[in-house]
């Protein structure tokens, strides 16, 4: 008995199988999904412009060259009190790819108007950051009208946690003062991947006097070089400057605060009076916690955009990039779990489902899904042109905001174990778990 001839076995219908599996009220989901996606957008750039419109944005003085259209003109300084001085303080960890450009600009600060002093807090580096500083303050200019030196901030007392840069912060806080009125002497934190632009020292101080400013707070331009910033970055600046309005962080009747921790001025006076950084040694998110002690104490915040004075590039690489979010995020929302996977969850939904259901869109709704997720990406194109438009933020990569949007829905629940477990939770290598706290009580 013959064989029958064998018979190629048909290819199987994968449009069939995906519209076979999405019935109408499947369809009808990924539609709304797709228009969940455009609204929010939408609402997203309204809420941006709304905010950060009218936002206040300390720029140069008005005559000097490159004065930034909208910023508002530095007023004359005021005459300084006896013992007025200005120390700027950087702290420095594992810093060698950083330091020499930030203390290179920081020298180059126009005269801020008093006295100043520039300190580099070592923070027992192992790499070349102490000699890589030590290296550019050899070359200070002796008639710059301002001190340099460079401090090894030592072991950290035995039996008390100290993490991040509180250490080496509170000890360039207890060098000697002159005699004199400390409300009249500043203290300003910048971190060591901040780059000050020439008027930033001169525009924040005559600010902080002119207001009143206990603690003034600048949002520094934010630069991107790696792919991993570039995902992640944008989207992130985004959810900050919602998540922490400025006008509400700079109104003295509501509770809100927030400082940005790359610059922070503080008047000694008030730092002294909340206990500066050797009252949260074991704050891991140290600027939050500081913002909220000066404000609950009845001092005045100051949280600006300081975009025309000074750049900040975080992460270089995504090793640090995914070390330092999953080191933040969860703290950034107070240990809220609801908070922080609705922020995922928001996050998801704006910026990764348009992509997705674009790609479905031949299989599951045609044009009636594939119409509302391409309205949606370009409003994400929108997005970027706005910041480009305010903030200068180039437009490179936007097109990846989905893969973006994943980046940071890995990063929320790994936020959220580390931070509970302590397992793998690090900064610079160091660990932040043995009792490392997210945010000190404001009112203690």
């Amino acid at each position: 008995m013959g064989h029958a001839p064998d018979l190629p076995m048909p290819l199987p219908d994968l449009a069939g199988l995906v519209r076979s599996a999405a019935p109408g009220a499947w369809r009808a989901s990924l539609l709304a999904l797709a228009w969940i996606s455009l609204s929010g957008l939408v609402l997203l750039l309204l809420r941006l412009e709304f905010t950060f419109g009218a936002a206040p944005r300390l720029g140069p003085p008005a005559a000097a060259e490159g004065a930034a259209p909208g910023g508002s003109a530095v007023q004359p300084p005021q005459q300084p009190g006896v013992g007025a001085m200005l120390r700027l303080v950087i702290p420095a960890y594992n810093e060698a790819a950083n330091i020499a450009a930030c203390l290179t600009a920081a020298m180059a600060s126009h005269s801020p108007g008093v006295p100043w002093e520039l300190v580099v807090v070592d923070d027992g580096s192992d790499d070349a950051t102490s000699e890589l500083a030590a290296g550019v303050l050899a070359q200070a200019d002796p008639e710059a009208g301002r001190s340099e030196r460079l401090l090894a901030a030592g072991p950290r007392p035995a039996g008390e946690r100290w993490c991040g840069k509180n250490w080496p912060a509170s000890r360039a806080a207890a060098l000697a003062w002159p005699p004199g009125d400390p409300a009249d002497q500043w203290l300003l934190f910048i971190d060591a991947d901040v780059r000050l632009g020439p008027w930033a020292l001169a525009a924040a101080l005559a600010e902080a006097r002119r207001s009143g400013a206990d603690l003034l707070s600048l949002a520094p331009r934010l630069q991107c070089g790696c792919l991993a910033e570039w995902l992640v970055q944008p989207i992130v600046a985004t959810l900050l400057g919602l998540g922490f309005p400025m006008a509400r962080s700079n109104d003295p009747n509501d509770p809100t605060a927030f400082a940005a921790g790359p610059f922070m001025l503080f008047r000694r006076s008030a730092y002294e009076a909340i206990g500066g950084h050797g009252a949260i040694p074991d704050a891991v998110v140290e600027d939050l916690t500081l913002a909220r002690r000066i404000k609950a104490s009845g001092h005045r915040l100051r949280y600006l955009l300081g975009v025309d004075l000074l750049d900040l590039r975080m992460y270089r690489d995504w090793p640090s990039l995914w070390e330092g979010w999953t080191k933040n995020w969860f703290l950034g929302v107070d240990r809220d779990l609801i908070r922080a996977l609705g922020s995922m969850a928001v996050v998801l939904q704006l910026f990764s489902v348009p992509w997705l259901l674009l790609a479905l869109a031949p299989w599951a709704g045609g044009w009636g899904l594939a119409g509302p997720a391409l309205i949606a990406i370009t409003l994400q194109l929108l997005l970027r042109l706005w910041s480009r438009w305010r903030f200068g933020v180039p437009l490179r990569f936007w097109w990846l905001a989905g893969v973006g949007g994943l980046v940071i829905g890995a990063i929320v629940p790994a936020s959220i174990w580390k931070t509970l477990t302590g397992r793998g939770w690090t900064w610079r290598g160091r660990s932040l778990a043995e009792g490392g706290t997210a945010i000190a009580d404001p009112g203690a």
